[in-house]
């Protein structure tokens, strides 16, 4: 039996090799669950062929399972990110969806090699891909890790601010699913739809009352709120706006690796009691 909801331990953000993460999806259940977790989602980016070794992992360890993903976004010119919890990961228009949202990272990949062997740092993509553990999904992650490991930066926040990023040397634009592509697959299948670490866009207010508006005409429920690249302020912040626009809020790790700094499952404060969890009516 589950515990009371203010006690409950819950991380429905994360990822695994069959995306960008460094662990399967079983052992980020184990880890999951050694750190407490009692309701766990994977979500891995575009992707939901780890659902079958998660869910049936984390049954085997006493966790509620919570079926995810991660949908990239095309919106204002922008990456946003859209958690799905509570999905059908054998939805026909989802995965066809998913798979059009796949399309193109080899390409963009490749792209992003050349340019950054015109500021001097040769054959990325080559040394990226032995972190790929899915080879429809190598993503800028891949190549920060490779760029930390010969020395090109300290960590894989420093590589993405000096050459991943918007405007920088080895940013290759793509072109995502729309918000209200997104949105709808998750809808479609039975799910929730989440603007995920929203603290990470640099979106102007005005930009951002467009986006939540949207997000919330076309069928989006929740933000999280908790998560790991938010600051304690942010909580805060982003508290009053899920009450401002009526969005549940959800919490999640985004964990990605046992060697991202401060960053694990399970390891966030709750939320704040004056949002509806999205996990309100689950059990």
């Amino acid at each position: 039996m589950l515990l009371p909801s203010p006690l409950l331990n819950v991380d429905l953000h994360c990822h695994s090799t069959v995306s960008d993460g460094m662990l399967a999806p079983a052992d980020v259940a184990a880890r999951a669950a050694a750190n407490g977790v009692n309701v766990w989602a994977l979500t891995d980016h575009d992707e939901v062929r780890g659902i079958p070794q998660a869910r049936a992992a984390a049954l085997d360890l006493g966790m509620h399972y919570v079926t995810g993903l991660e949908i990239s976004v095309t919106w204002a010119g922008r990456t946003i990110h859209i958690v799905g919890l509570n999905v059908d990961e054998t939805n026909e228009e989802l995965l066809a969806g998913l798979a059009i949202t796949r399309s193109g990272r080899q390409r963009r990949a490749e792209d992003m090699s050349a340019d950054l062997a015109r500021v001097g740092i040769p054959n990325v993509y080559q040394g990226a891909l032995k972190y790929v553990g899915n080879p429809d999904l190598i993503s800028r992650s891949h190549f920060a890790r490779y760029l930390v490991e010969i020395g090109v930066c300290e960590s894989v926040s420093a590589v993405f601010k000096k050459y991943l990023a918007d405007g920088k040397p080895g940013f290759v634009p793509h072109r995502w699913a729309t918000l209200a592509e997104a949105v709808g697959w998750i809808r479609r299948s039975g799910g929730v739809a989440v603007v995920a670490h929203p603290g990470r866009y640099d979106l102007s207010p005005v930009a951002f009352d467009t986006l939540f508006r949207e997000f919330r005409a076309y069928g989006g429920s929740a933000i999280e709120v908790v998560t790991g690249s938010h600051t304690v302020d942010q909580y805060d912040e982003y508290t009053k706006l899920a009450n401002r626009y009526g969005f549940m809020g959800s919490r999640g790790s985004d964990f990605h690796s046992p060697d991202d700094a401060g960053i694990d499952l399970g390891r966030l404060p709750p939320l704040s009691k004056q949002l509806k969890p999205v996990w309100h009516d689950w059990f």
